[in-house]
């Protein structure tokens, strides 16, 4: 798909971010586990959490296919900011679609600036991908809800204001996800956001467990106002953030293929670059190859959606394909490093820790083959 004059010139401004800004300083951050604060405000100036919001509201609202790139950029910087617009853009594109006017008006304004941060609240302690048992739930309580249960690996949970929460709101329902609902949540009393939890990659960014003890919304938090419409809604909010985790993946291997190529023309054995050993220089030729496969299945699926389509198969098929060629690129970048690829002294054995999270986040990947299996089966019905 091709980007307009306006969106290639985003792409570029984020480019040019990552490479003067982040690149240089992500040790200062990264090694250390500690939050990119400066960056993140740099990254608000700038417009990054806006990129979905539309422009009535102070958004930029570019193309999903334009937000792809943005995103790929981002994590070829480093994969934790990419991580920091993830579910803020999710939020804003269910608010944007699905919202009242009145939620409109509220949050896209505060989102599109970044002056309030949003995350999504899915997985639980005991339920990993498997939502339909959802155990957090909201009943009645006079004209509102009041909410009790918990959600684990929350990203950017302790800097948001707005909690997009998927729960049950009819207990009763069967199936179960007829039952659910969005609500859109703000810190306050009855929420506990606990300490970040400790992570082999994604460091900077936290990921936090939230506890829900009576936390009490009013009924306008009901994301478009009607309840047990939630399960629909966030499917179709997981369409954008499984492009988006795909594109992170991108970005990733990106990176790692880069820094392949660079170092297999910088090194030399037996009086030649490493480059020109058939073993190395298929290895580059494999990991180009792939990486292009993975752009092209994800700005396919970003195509989709921009085009009304419904994209659950084909963002599937992204976030599977790209997040399983990141993770092999960046062994295969460490190989072409040799031992120089196992120190710290070098980014590639960061893309190593940093790409297996796109292979069990946003849906594991098995689950990702269910999910293309049933959407094969349900487009070729015989």
């Amino acid at each position: 798909m091709t980007l307009t004059g306006d969106e290639q010139q985003v792409v570029a401004v984020v480019a040019g971010f990552v490479d003067e800004r982040v690149r240089p300083r992500v040790r200062e951050f990264e090694e250390d586990d500690v939050y990119p604060a400066e960056l993140i405000d740099e990254m608000k100036e700038l417009g990054f959490f806006g990129l979905l919001a539309p422009a009535e509201h102070g958004g930029v609202d570019v193309s999903t296919a334009c937000f792809a790139r943005v995103t790929e950029e981002l994590a070829r910087g480093w994969m934790s900011l990419a991580g920091a617009i993830g579910g803020h853009s999710v939020i804003t594109y269910l608010i944007k679609t699905f919202g009242t006017s009145g939620q409109r008006e509220e949050y896209l304004p505060r989102m599109a600036d970044g002056s309030i941060r949003a995350t999504m609240a899915l997985t639980e302690p005991g339920g990993g991908s498997d939502l339909q048992a959802m155990r957090t739930h909201a009943v009645r309580d006079g004209d509102g809800w009041a909410i009790t249960g918990a959600k684990t690996w929350i990203s950017n949970a302790a800097h948001s204001g707005l909690i997009g929460l998927l729960c049950v709101t009819d207990r009763d329902a069967e199936p179960a996800h007829r039952g659910m609902s969005v609500l859109l949540v703000e810190p306050g009393d009855g929420l506990t956001i606990s300490k970040k939890l400790p992570k082999l990659g994604y460091r900077g960014i936290e990921a936090c467990e939230l506890v829900f003890e009576g936390r009490r919304v009013g009924a306008d938090a009901v994301l478009g106002d009607v309840p047990h419409q939630g399960w629909a809604q966030m499917m179709r909010g997981l369409e954008l953030g499984r492009v988006q985790v795909a594109a992170r993946a991108v970005g990733v291997g990106q990176a790692a293929l880069d820094d392949a190529v660079r170092y297999a023309q910088e090194r030399e054995s037996f009086g030649k670059p490493i480059w020109r050993h058939q073993s190395v220089g298929n290895l580059l030729a494999d990991m180009a190859t792939s990486m292009r496969a993975a752009r092209l299945l994800t700005l396919d699926a970003a195509e989709r959606l921009d085009d009304g389509e419904r994209a659950d198969m084909e963002a599937g098929m992204a976030k599977l394909f790209a997040s399983e060629t990141a993770m092999k690129v960046a062994l295969d970048a460490l190989r072409v490093h040799g031992g120089y690829g196992y120190s710290k002294e070098y980014d590639v054995e960061r893309y190593f820790r940093d790409a297996p999270l796109m292979i069990v986040g946003e849906g594991t990947n098995e689950i990702q083959r269910s999910v293309i299996a049933a959407q094969l089966i349900a487009r070729h019905r015989i």
